[in-house]
């Protein structure tokens, strides 16, 4: 388990220097080439002892710290609160609908659990992963439905990424605005794009005293945030802790010292860097049934493509922009710790604040729609 946990905390620093050093590497990107090997390691046929615990921990606890660290710095003063609303609702509309068309194009090769894995798939696309589990245990799903449906949604999830990431925001930003990167920001201010190569002199005494200055206050928050979390139901513990770790993030950024540590972004995208290794490794396709599995892929994928289309159109008619627009999908249909990441995809720091916003949103929502739509799938 120690060679793994060194490799998860060393192999994002090569693909940064790769991306450095070849620049078709670099076009390419650290996230696509770290979900690429993550998925190699994760197939691999003999993984050390204790692998598939030190990913849970690490998924589960790295991101929680590095959301604080990517807020310091962030200019609250660009978050509009009406521009919020009008994405939150578009996503939310293209996510329904496109649970609903999907429901009817596969339902009758779902197998008996079929309104359960609606239901499932509802929660999962307007909340996360936490609601995916919570409902699981809601409609009372069997083990291996859920361990399939869990499997090829993270293969839909990653396709989605790899989108996004490769072709997706340059489609995305060319059909809705002719504007490379404008998040919330106006035409005429300037906006915060993160660094080509932000890792150059890292190690110099004045960046590490910043990131270890950076990592020991996300820490105390996120102590701070755990401990509130224990005071609530289970259920609702990962939303408590996520709302409060962006609420002292957000907080922590009006103060001038925080703010002035500029690498705690850097620092926090590392992190982000492993948990897309991490996660990527979780997806075992020997854990795959294709027999049912395969319209469970169908559905979860159609879910993402139809609500991507829809909430295309419905952000060009409502004039959002495409980060505004990309950044509240991430947030519906993946979850929080991908926001930071697909932040850094587009260069654009300043969405991040909106994107945790809808994200936790959809968390505290997510299972009461999970069940609503159980139950109204069941009258189709």
């Amino acid at each position: 388990m120690a060679i793994m946990l060194i490799l998860y905390l060393l192999i994002p620093a090569g693909v940064i220097l790769l991306c450095r050093k070849l620049k078709f590497f670099g076009k390419i990107g650290p996230i696509v080439i770290l979900y690429f090997i993550g998925a190699f390691i994760g197939n691999m046929p003999f993984l050390p002892e204790g692998t598939s615990k030190l990913q849970h921990i690490i998924s589960s606890a790295i991101v929680p710290i590095a959301i604080p660290m990517m807020l310091f710095n962030s200019n609250f003063k660009t978050f509009s609160i009406k521009k919020s609303m009008i994405t939150f609702l578009c996503a939310l509309i293209a996510v329904l609908i496109a649970i609903i068309t999907g429901y009817l194009i596969f339902n009758n090769y779902l197998g008996d659990e079929r309104h359960k894995i609606g239901g499932m798939l509802t929660g999962m696309y307007i909340g996360g992963i936490p609601n995916l589990a919570a409902l699981k245990l809601m409609l009372n799903v069997k083990e291996e439905t859920f361990i399939i449906l869990n499997a090829w949604v993270m293969i839909a999830g990653f396709l989605y990424v790899i989108f996004l990431i490769t072709i997706g925001i340059k489609l995305l930003r060319k059909f809705i605005s002719g504007t490379p990167i404008r998040s919330q920001s106006t035409s005429h201010e300037k906006i915060d794009v993160v660094e080509p190569d932000p890792y150059v002199g890292i190690f110099t005494k004045k960046n590490i005293v910043q990131i270890l200055k950076a990592m020991g206050l996300s820490l105390i928050i996120f102590a701070v945030s755990s401990g509130a979390g224990m005071f609530v139901k289970k259920d609702f513990f990962m939303v408590v802790v996520i709302l409060l770790l962006t609420t002292f993030g957000i907080l922590a950024s009006f103060f001038k010292r925080v703010r002035a540590l500029e690498k705690s972004y850097d620092a926090g995208i590392y992190l982000v860097y492993i948990f897309c290794l991490v996660i990527a490794s979780m997806a075992s396709f020997a854990d795959l049934d294709l027999q049912i599995g395969i319209f469970m892929f169908l559905y979860a994928f159609c879910i993402i493509v139809l609500s991507l289309i829809i909430h295309a159109i419905l952000s060009k008619i409502f004039k959002v922009d495409a980060d505004t627009m990309i950044i509240s999908s991430v947030g519906f249909i993946l979850s929080p710790p991908f926001v930071p990441m697909m932040a850094a995809a587009m260069k654009n720091k300043n969405v991040i604040i909106l994107g945790m916003s809808i994200s936790i949103v959809t968390y505290a929502i997510g299972n009461y729609f999970g069940f609503i739509f159980y139950e109204f799938m069941k009258l189709i």
